[in-house]
């Protein structure tokens, strides 16, 4: 049974350490900020293959969110994109998962009054492991792709996009300090511009107003 590697403060966590539900072969590990979740689903493995569910909604009551919206992302390696969040009453959870290839995934706490408010906890997620983390609204997101043939990622969000509400925190912020494994990624324009978080317009809010679509 193979054990996934955090890379930050925190160490690794062996699957077998995993909270089973009973609905589904599904188990959510808490990671470093707890409300930030590892998810493994069972794969069914025989000779032609394997098969697993990604999501079934009785079986994700843990996190206490429904989907609205899928999104599929192709980037090259170094790439890296982030640190993006949404505002409410649109602020976004997202449901992550590696298709193809090898990321390192971020998420930085932006929920005011939080214990790990400006923190950060990072993973890194392979197409083989067949994980999905779980990042709930009230958190900046960001991931830089390791696999030197790129990485294919997909994921689901609580709320639909809203360009209105769409804002971000620069990537190498010196006061949330992220370890990224790659020094020199690859990034748009529009996310080389992105302010520190002491610069941001981030104000008080309560981002539970986005919890349901």
């Amino acid at each position: 049974m193979p054990t996934f590697e955090y890379i930050g403060t925190f160490g690794p966590v062996p699957l077998e350490n995993f909270i089973q539900t009973l609905i589904m072969a599904t188990d959510f590990t808490p990671l470093e900020i707890p409300d930030v979740l590892l998810i493994q689903t069972t794969r069914h493995i025989d000779e032609r293959g394997y098969f697993s569910e990604m999501y079934r909604r009785s079986a994700f009551t843990t996190i206490n969110a429904e989907f609205v919206q899928d999104n599929f992302v192709r980037s090259d390696h170094r790439v890296l994109r982030g640190l993006h969040f949404q505002l409410p009453p649109k602020a976004q959870g997202k449901l992550v998962h590696v298709v193809r290839g090898e990321i390192f995934d971020v998420a930085v706490d932006l929920r005011t009054g939080s214990d790990t408010f400006s923190q950060w906890v990072g993973i890194q997620m392979t197409s083989e492991q067949g994980v999905q983390l779980y990042i709930p609204p009230g958190f900046a997101h960001g991931y830089l792709v390791l696999s030197e043939l790129g990485a294919d990622v997909t994921y689901k969000t609580t709320q639909e996009y809203d360009p209105s509400l769409e804002r971000g925190i620069k990537w190498d912020d010196p006061g949330i300090a992220i370890s990224w494994p790659i020094p020199d990624p690859i990034l748009s324009s529009k996310d080389l511009g992105l302010p520190n978080l002491t610069e941001s317009d981030l104000k008080p809010v309560n981002w539970s107003r986005s919890s349901r679509p």
